[in-house]
């Protein structure tokens, strides 16, 4: 603004040297025309906000006027007067804070994520905002929803996503399918069954040459394996291969697990078995010669030790599922939820 007032006063000095110029008549016509654009424009703007480098060179070059001119301008003595009193208030008044004291953006946004994880209403979210330390009246948690546009609980999450289906159930889920593999030499095809826990991305078992009778002894060694673990699976995904007699689901019946038969045709109803699979081929199978039925039984169990104690899954925030190292805590985050059932209901707790 300093460098604009120093601009203004050279523009006039020059025109001041220009005018000196100029006769007395073309200065009296340029001064009727000035006054009429000053008409027009008080017509459309009758309160104009000039910057304070323009009032302060209006308020120099109006003491240079004769005294009957001066209070036909836009710029009157009563005019700078008030200038002065403002800027004088301005010094001396201290800013005046109404209401309460804003609320902190880190706050804000644990209120939304609570919101949204969440079926709580706004009593809810002030109580476990209370647990935290943070007391939040439930107005200022209905007005930070409304401007982030996040409707009430009445309104929110009315329907139940399959992506959070699938969450809820996966802590009690088994999905178990085969995929082949063949022999470089003897191009001898080799079918391998597996059997993966859904909650951990924890693989239980492989085998080789299924039929109905095998299968079910696999089943049966596997519910010998999980132990006490058992009681909490309830559901397991396979497809209508012929290997799954119904021998296989009498044993899971018995330990009070139900079979789920997907669909023909929809490997997407048992997509956790179908992502493992494509990940063995990918990581594995893909990338080597399977020689026989003995080899491939060797490589697949130290690739399960690999990926059961040690490789990242996306799902479980790049943690194993049973690891069989020291895991660093790299959570950064102060606030930790705690799913129970599954994420239906969430807990919060600051991290130590």
């Amino acid at each position: 603004m300093a460098l604009r007032l120093l601009y203004l006063i050279f523009l006039r000095l020059v025109g001041l040297l220009v005018l000196l110029c100029r006769s007395s008549a073309s200065k009296d016509v340029e001064l009727l025309v000035l006054r009429h654009e000053v008409a027009v424009l008080r017509r459309g703007n009758p309160k104009p906000r000039p910057d304070w480098a323009d009032r302060a060179v209006v308020a120099a070059l109006v003491r240079l006027l004769p005294q009957a001119l001066r209070a036909h301008r836009m710029v009157t003595p009563g005019t700078i007067l008030r200038w002065h009193r403002r800027l004088v208030a301005a010094k001396w008044t201290y800013p005046h804070r109404y209401g309460r004291p804003p609320l902190d953006k880190t706050i804000a946004g644990l209120i939304q994520r609570m919101a949204t994880e969440n079926h709580a209403c706004y009593q809810r979210i002030q109580g476990e905002l209370l647990k935290l330390g943070h007391q939040v009246g439930a107005s200022t948690i209905r007005r930070i929803l409304k401007r982030a546009r996040v409707p009430p609980a009445s309104t929110r999450h009315t329907d139940v996503t399959w992506r959070q289906f699938l969450r809820t159930q996966a802590s009690g889920m088994l999905a178990c399918d085969f995929f082949h593999v063949d022999c470089a030499f003897s191009l001898k095809r080799i079918y391998v069954f597996f059997v993966l826990e859904v909650g951990t991305r924890y693989v239980l078992g492989t085998t080789t040459n299924p039929d109905s009778g095998w299968t079910t002894q696999q089943i049966r060694n596997l519910m010998m394996d999980l132990g006490d673990r058992a009681e909490g699976i309830r559901f397991l995904n396979r497809d209508g291969a012929g290997q799954f007699a119904a021998s296989f689901d009498a044993v899971l019946a018995d330990a009070g697990i139900k079979t789920v038969k997907i669909p023909p045709r929809c490997p997407r109803a048992n997509c956790y078995a179908e992502r493992f699979v494509l990940t063995a081929r990918t990581e594995l199978t893909d990338h080597m010669l399977i020689l026989n039925e003995r080899h491939l039984h060797t490589v697949l169990a130290e690739y399960l030790r690999h990926y059961n104690g040690r490789r990242p899954h996306r799902s479980r925030e790049l943690r194993p599922p049973r690891p069989t190292h020291p895991v660093a805590d790299l959570n950064s985050q102060r606030i930790k939820r705690q799913r129970l059932l599954g994420g239906l209901i969430n807990e919060y707790q600051r991290v130590a």
